[in-house]
Order: structure tokens, then C-alpha cells, then sequence
């Protein structure tokens, strides 16, 4: 059993004053492997006070020191990289091979890149008269979704560490268990008791005591565009800083020429990465009309070979929202070209769902409107370019994109019409050093890179 006893308060497992407790279920089976506490808000001041203690030493420790020690983290890391996959794999239930190359490669791939950063950071500048100095904005709340568990935790914990300030954290329910690893490696990298404290429960409890506590300067949130909603409007009541990463309906827009067996089965695997539990996924494929019957065999194809590799949703939950989605298609008139409702051939329990692919989907549909969060892609097809940038962009969310071309400047001449935070041209890698963030209602603020860096500063500027 995988039980977690305590909040991680001072570097230490402190007892929850919270009596209620929450059931963690492994997803690829439903059993239950384990149990966190639900703490209440007093575990939330107890902690916000360790963070608020620790601050005033922890933000004048010298750049190099703190270098020091993200390096001393990354090693760590890496040193329990099968053992963070592992956990990450019975909690989230990612199959293996991603859990180790993506939910912990990944995260230690933005600790690298920041202590690269330290050593290269100019802590100020001079503008006329004026010496403009950057601090740290003082205690970080981060609040974490549960489709990338150490990945969130790691994009707001260590540029906040790295800018001087403290955090408390509060991992999702339902993938608690890497944030207390992650926990007991940053005090064994040396970081001082009260830098980085946790606490475990419920957002409407602890998320919301968090949230508006005036001792908090900061809120860092991931999650959905209606608990972002509630965080802004309970921070508001002491006017601090929120940054939110939140929804997404992202499009990847194939314009005439490309090349389609490059840009339909990629398509097809981003939108079902992580199956399909990713704000970013391109949940909509953008395609050409003359090219719509090449494109569905392709996207079928890619289906059909992709769904066996998928893990299990996170909750029944999840599974039961995603399969009313599927229903919703099929209601509204768009074709299921591959997969259905149910669970994929072979699987008998879990949290399981088909891979599916919709065409000739229009974007007033619910399916081409909503996040879906699950492996399900709908095709829109266009019959000038102007009409694909104006389908991509016909959403709230502007989070992430994709264009393909068969040229560059072809691509980029849309990519930079697309209303999103950012844009990959014909599959471009991702970048862990690039600001990554959303426009609309996907968010304010930016994470990762020397970008995300700024998000936990203050600027001061004093005249001479």
C-alpha cells in the first residue's frame, strides 16, 4: 500500500488536523493501493507559516547556492527516475515507457535548464538612472492538476525555488503520491526545512484556504478553465498574483500540400498522448476537403494501431464524461470513423476507453467546442485557408497548435495567425526552455524557461 501518513510541513510528515482521508485507486484495475490525507484549513496555515518563516534566509541565498542545489535535485531525480515511473505508473496509470520518459524525463529535463539558468541569470539591469532589481514575489501556493503530477509540480516548484521564493503545495487527490517523493528529495538535495512544504486534499477545502490566505503572495494554477475561474476569484480578495494554465481545444491545421502521412498519424498520437489527459492535445485536425478521404484512412489507421498502447483513464469518472462525449458526436451528426463507445477489445476492467477519430465535424458541435480530455479527435475539413485559421481560432481556449506545410514560410505565415501561446511547425519537437502558457481562457502567465523564471519575481526599480 502506497499510504501517505502526513502533510510534508518543515521537512517533516506532520499529522493531519483534517480527520478525513482520501481512497487512491490504481486506474488500470480500480483497486485501491493506498490513502492521503484531507487536510483542513489549519493544516493549510501550518504550512503557509513554515513558508512564510523560511522566506526572509531562503530569498538572500546566493544565486550559485541555489544553482548548487538544483543541480543536487536533478541528480536525485534522476537517481529515482524508475522509482518516480513506477509510482507515477500505479497512481496515474501510465503505461511504463512513457511514465519513465515522459512524466520524469521530461521534469528533469526543466531542472537541468534551470540551473543552466542561475548560472547564466543577470540579476539587474540599468535603465537611465534607474538600477531595476528583481525579488522574489514572497510565498507560492501551487496548486497541481492530476494528468501530469510531477511534470505540473516541477514547472512551478523549481523556477519558484530558483527565484528565491518559498512554496506550499497541494497535489491533486487523485495523484498524490510522486509530490511525497519529490518531497523527501528536495530536503535531501539540501533545500532548508520550510522552502517547500504540502499539503494533500480537496481544492474546495485546501485549494480554496490556499488560495485566499493573506499570508500566499502568489497562486500557480493548473487545471480546468472553471477551477481557474474560482481561484481568480478567491485571490482576489487580497489582490495577489495568479498565474493559470488551464484548458484547451488546440488544432493542428494540415494546409493543401503537406504531407499527409507525416501530419495525420502525428496528429492522431497527439491528441491521444497521455490518452488524450493533456490540455495541449490537438483534439481537432484541420484538414483540407479535397484530401478528407485520404486523411480519415490515415487518422483510422493510426487509430486502430495506437489503441492498444493506451493507458487507462485516471477515474471512472473520467471515463464515464469521456464516453458522454463519444454519445454527444454521435448525436450531433458527426461520422465515427474509428473506435465507439465501450471499452477497447481485451480490457475486462480499469479505467479503459476506445480510441476514437469523428470527421466531417463541424465547430459549432460540442465535440469541436469542449475539452474532451480522452483520446478523441475530431476532423473539421476546410476549402480555403482562410476558413482553416478561422476554425482554428473559432474557440474560447488558445493554448497550443499545430500547423503543417510544405514549406516553412507557408506554415509560418499561419502559425502566426493562430490565436494560441504557442505553435509547432510540421512536428516540431517541444522545447522545455520555450515560455509555454495560453491565451483566451486558457490561462494568463507562462511557465518554463527563463520566462517562467519571471513569473515568481517582483520589480523594484531605485533611482540614483
Amino acid at each position: 500500500m502506497h499510504d501517505i501518513t502526513g502533510h510534508y510541513i518543515n521537512a517533516t510528515w506532520v499529522p493531519s488536523i483534517g480527520a478525513e482521508h482520501t481512497d487512491l485507486r490504481d486506474p488500470r484495475t480500480d483497486a485501491i493501493v493506498g490513502r492521503a490525507p484531507s487536510g483542513a484549513r489549519e493544516d493549510v496555515d501550518a504550512a503557509v507559516a513554515a513558508a512564510v518563516a523560511a522566506f526572509p534566509a531562503w530569498a538572500t541565498v546566493p544565486r550559485k547556492e541555489r544553482q548548487e542545489l538544483m543541480s543536487n535535485l536533478e541528480r536525485l531525480v534522476r537517481d529515482n527516475q524508475a522509482r518516480l515511473a513506477e509510482t507515477i505508473e500505479v497512481e496515474l496509470g501510465s503505461p511504463s515507457e512513457f511514465a519513465h520518459d515522459e512524466h520524469v524525463g521530461t521534469p528533469l529535463a526543466i531542472i537541468a535548464d534551470y540551473a543552466t539558468i542561475l548560472a547564466d541569470e543577470e540579476p539587474e539591469e540599468r535603465i537611465g538612472n534607474s538600477i531595476i532589481v528583481r525579488e522574489p514575489v514572497g510565498v507560492v501556493a501551487a496548486i497541481l492538476p492530476w494528468n501530469y503530477p510531477l511534470y505540473q509540480l516541477v514547472a512551478k516548484v523549481v523556477p519558484a525555488l530558483a527565484a528565491g521564493c518559498t512554496v506550499v503545495a497541494k497535489p491533486a487527490e487523485l495523484t498524490p503520491l510522486s509530490t511525497s517523493i519529490f518531497a523527501e528529495l528536495l530536503t535531501e538535495a539540501g533545500f532548508p526545512a520550510g522552502v517547500f512544504n504540502v499539503v494533500y486534499g480537496s481544492g474546495s477545502v485546501v485549494g480554496q484556504a490556499m488560495s485566499e490566505h493573506p499570508d500566499v503572495d502568489m497562486v500557480s494554477f493548473t487545471g480546468s478553465t472553471s477551477a481557474g475561474r474560482t481561484v481568480s476569484r478567491a485571490a482576489a480578495s487580497t489582490i495577489k498574483r495568479v498565474a493559470l494554465e488551464l484548458g484547451g481545444k488546440s488544432a493542428s491545421v494540415v494546409l493543401p500540400g503537406a504531407d499527409l502521412t507525416a501530419a495525420v498519424p502525428a496528429s492522431v498520437a497527439y491528441c491521444f498522448t497521455n490518452t488524450g489527459q493533456c490540455c495541449n492535445a490537438w483534439t481537432r485536425l484541420v484538414v483540407p476537403r479535397q484530401d478528407l478521404a485520404e486523411v480519415e484512412r490515415l487518422a483510422t489507421r493510426a487509430a486502430a494501431e495506437l489503441e492498444p498502447t493506451l493507458g487507462p483513464l485516471v477515474s471512472a469518472k473520467q471515463a464515464t464524461e469521456v464516453q458522454r462525449y463519444i454519445e454527444i458526436g454521435i448525436s450531433e451528426g458527426a461520422r465515427l470513423v474509428a473506435g465507439g463507445t465501450g471499452r477497447p477489445e481485451g480490457r475486462t476492467q480499469g479505467h479503459y476507453v476506445r480510441g476514437v477519430v469523428f470527421s466531417d465535424v463541424s465547430s459549432t458541435m460540442t465535440i469541436a467546442q469542449e475539452e474532451i480530455f480522452g483520446p478523441v479527435l475530431a476532423i473539421l475539413p476546410y476549402d480555403t485557408v482562410e476558413e482553416a485559421v478561422a476554425i482554428a481560432n473559432d474557440s474560447v481556449f488558445g493554448l497550443h497548435g499545430g500547423v503543417w506545410a510544405e514549406t516553412e514560410e507557408e506554415a509560418m505565415e499561419v502559425a502566426l495567425r493562430i490565436r494560441t501561446g504557442q505553435v509547432d511547425i510540421n512536428g516540431a519537437a517541444f522545447n522545455p526552455s520555450a515560455p509555454f502558457g495560453g491565451f483566451k481562457q486558457s490561462g494568463n502567465g507562462r511557465e518554463l524557461g527563463v520566462h517562467g523564471l519571471d513569473e515568481f519575481f517582483e520589480l523594484k526599480a531605485i533611482q540614483v
